[in-house]
């Protein structure tokens, strides 16, 4: 029951270090993590919201702590969080991920970076946050996430949060700017394999691959293997064609590649409104030659897309927080994904993400029912 999540709570962020002296410890640190982490399933998208939640909910939330000198203030959730942590907080995400998910075989990890725009703070010359995360396709959960100063040093974050992730057994997505030497070899070592999107930053691989495809469809290779599908979704038609072969023995710029074993390429097409547009990216993988399989980790990979990001940024409102002091937006981003873990997970409330945020608000018993139905996992 609830007593359970609050289990979770205790077990995942007790070892969160308290920057407090003990005299400015009038509101216990996890008293504070329970009420902004369900303030934020709860449609709560800033922490003067955390504040107006706490404050209505708090006869509720006596049910489960004490509460002794009630609700801290908007500007007692800043200051605090601001000074927490990061990586201890990024911790306690993967670490309650990782006991939910437990193994990760089979499914697509995609790693891909996000930028919270409305964090950045002229005023102290603070850029916006820029941060990568690693989302299980098929459970939609992130398992992981880490902030990087900007974009330009994305690459070796991916690598880091892979080499402290337990992929074992799982197929990891990246786009190109992630298809890197390293990133595939940390990958292997992890006993896990990889799709990796192939562009111009990778030059000499792109122009081998581009090579060796054509060759082999004007050879007509027998081992080529290819597979088509067509989607249609209201006004929408998409289709993509997905072929790939065998990686070339006796390639120099293939050898390069740990685990490699299948190239291959993916054209796509969209009809939208009478309009059509076509796309034609290359990639390779540690995946055996087999079509449907490699066709299926790259279609997933869109989740993260559409299943994170997306939502984030329309029902969560990431990009349009001005959380901005101190590590106030790691932590905030942290705890919009634990709420959105739980919320994807929840089979409780038959509604949208949106719709479950606002039916968690305004009744306890759906919130209840919520937080119950997910400690059971």
């Amino acid at each position: 029951m609830e007593s359970r999540f609050l289990g979770k709570i205790y077990k995942h962020f007790e070892n969160i270090t308290d920057p407090r002296k003990n005299r400015g410890r009038n509101f216990p640190l996890l008293e504070m993590v329970f009420v902004a982490l369900c303030a934020a399933i709860c449609d709560a998208n800033n922490w003067a919201d955390v504040e107006r939640f706490g404050i209505g909910k708090l006869e509720w939330f006596r049910k489960f702590m004490p509460f002794k000198d009630g609700i801290p203030s908007h500007d007692t959730f800043t200051e605090i969080f601001a000074r927490l942590e990061t990586l201890e907080f990024y911790a306690a995400l993967q670490s309650w991920a990782g006991d939910i998910a437990q193994t990760l075989t089979g499914q697509t990890v995609a790693f891909d970076g996000k930028t919270l725009r409305g964090s950045h703070d002229k005023a102290t010359g603070k850029s916006a946050l820029h941060s990568v995360s690693a989302w299980v396709c098929g459970l939609k959960m992130c398992i992981g996430l880490k902030s990087v100063e900007d974009k330009s040093n994305e690459i070796p974050a991916v690598q880091e949060l892979i080499r402290m992730l337990d992929l074992k057994g799982a197929v990891v997505t990246a786009d190109a700017l992630n298809c890197q030497r390293e990133t595939a070899k940390v990958i292997v070592e992890k006993e896990a394999d990889y799709v990796l999107m192939v562009k111009g930053n990778q030059a000499a691989l792109q122009e081998e691959l581009q090579e060796a495809i054509l060759q082999s469809l004007g050879e007509q290779n027998p081992a080529i293997r290819r597979c088509k599908r067509k989607e249609r979704n209201r006004n929408r038609c998409e289709s993509r064609e997905v072929t790939i072969l065998p990686v070339p023995k006796n390639s120099p710029v293939f050898a390069r590649w740990a685990g490699i074993k299948t190239i291959g390429m993916i054209y796509r097409t969209r009809e939208l409104h009478g309009n059509r547009e076509s796309s034609l990216e290359m990639f390779i993988s540690s995946l055996p030659c087999k079509v449907r399989l490699i066709g299926k980790h790259l279609r997933a990979h869109w989740s993260i897309e559409n299943s994170q990001h997306h939502i984030l940024d329309v029902t969560f409102r990431e990009d349009a927080s001005r959380i901005r002091k101190g590590n106030g937006p790691e932590i905030s981003s942290v705890f919009r994904r634990l709420a959105l873990n739980i919320l994807q997970q929840d089979t409780t409330v038959k509604d949208n993400i949106r719709g479950k945020r606002k039916r968690c608000g305004w009744n306890e018993a759906t919130l209840e029912r919520l937080i119950a139905g997910f400690s059971e996992n």
